[in-house]
């Protein structure tokens, strides 16, 4: 069953220079249970894409057009306690960095325990009983929720960032770069986590990151982002087993490869394009090894080159030709 479904999305910034079109008409489906990655390089429009969904944008954010269809209704034009009653309780999100993310003067349970209040029935007791089983559902010592964030280090404060996520049991889950300032070793563990949480409570999840493998071992769907626009998106073993976009091929080739011969990896050159003044044609264009006239011309569009595989370059054929 399908839960959020956004098409033509556009979400802009006004700046003292212009529009900036951050998000610029990118479209995706995410069924209940599922997890889909948003992938591309700093500045692509992924994060900016996600909040728009829960319309967590900065003041000089608008979303410009499109449509965001969550459970039956259109979160781009929902506001006011409306938006308030949906946030947390149908969707919450992990922020990235968790070091700053936590109220530092505030015990960590007390923390958890505010959205319970604030968004169901339920007295504090009540409350603190579901936080304790949160702490142990993400490997935490019920028995910590009197402690403040300074006495966890970095990989229990983004387990506590889960677990606050989940107090109200949402329908969806967004993590923005849920393991980028921690090491290896926990980085691994929090991934292990959110995969058997999504599969133990049926959650769905957005999430925003930049390291491919991250994303490969938690997502079943996938779209690569650059420059405001999704220009590939299908499963995430067919992406990585057979990308088709020049900047996806690139991605995965400047990723090392462990088992492979040492030697430094490709890189892609040059820089994103600026995004007030964005090209009429590709995006990716003046970074393409592919580039012709066509590319500086015409945008291409998404069509799909594989069953349920997008790509959006003018040297991709149509499925079935």
């Amino acid at each position: 069953m399908v839960l959020l479904e956004v098409e033509g999305l556009k979400t802009y910034f006004k700046t003292q220079e212009g529009t900036l079109k951050a998000v610029d008409n990118i479209s995706f489906d995410l069924d209940r249970g599922q997890a889909m990655g948003l992938a591309g390089e700093s500045g692509c429009g992924k994060t900016t894409a996600a909040l728009s969904i829960m319309k967590l944008l900065p003041a000089n954010g608008f979303i410009a057009g499109g449509s965001i269809n969550f459970m039956g209704q259109d979160m781009s034009k929902v506001t006011g306690d409306k938006l308030r009653a949906i946030r947390w309780r149908d969707i919450s999100i992990i922020f990235q960095g968790a070091m700053n993310a936590l109220n530092p003067v505030k015990r960590v349970g007390d923390q958890i325990v505010e959205p319970i209040l604030l968004h169901e029935k339920v007295d504090e007791e009540v409350a603190i009983k579901r936080v304790k089983e949160l702490f142990e559902l993400v490997g935490i010592n019920p028995n910590r929720i009197r402690e403040y964030p300074h006495e966890f280090s970095g990989g229990m404060r983004q387990r506590v960032m889960i677990a606050m996520a989940l107090a109200c049991r949402p329908k969806l889950v967004i993590c923005d770069e849920p393991t980028t300032a921690l090491d290896v070793m926990i980085q691994a563990q929090i991934l292990t986590l959110l995969k058997n949480l999504q599969q133990e409570l049926e959650l769905a999840m957005i999430i925003i990151s930049h390291d491919l493998s991250v994303l490969a071992e938690t997502c079943d769907l996938l779209s690569i982002m650059y420059a405001g626009k999704i220009v590939e998106r299908s499963s995430a073993v067919e992406v990585f087993a057979n990308p088709q976009h020049p900047y996806t091929k690139g991605l995965i080739a400047a990723f090392p490869n462990i088992k492979g011969d040492r030697k430094m990896p490709a890189s892609i050159a040059g820089n994103p394009p600026n995004l007030i003044r964005a090209p009429k044609g590709c995006r990716f264009a003046e970074r393409c090894y592919m580039k012709q006239d066509i590319c500086i011309e015409q945008e291409p569009p998404l069509i799909e080159v594989l069953p349920g595989h997008f790509a959006a370059c003018h040297f991709v054929k149509p499925k079935g030709v």
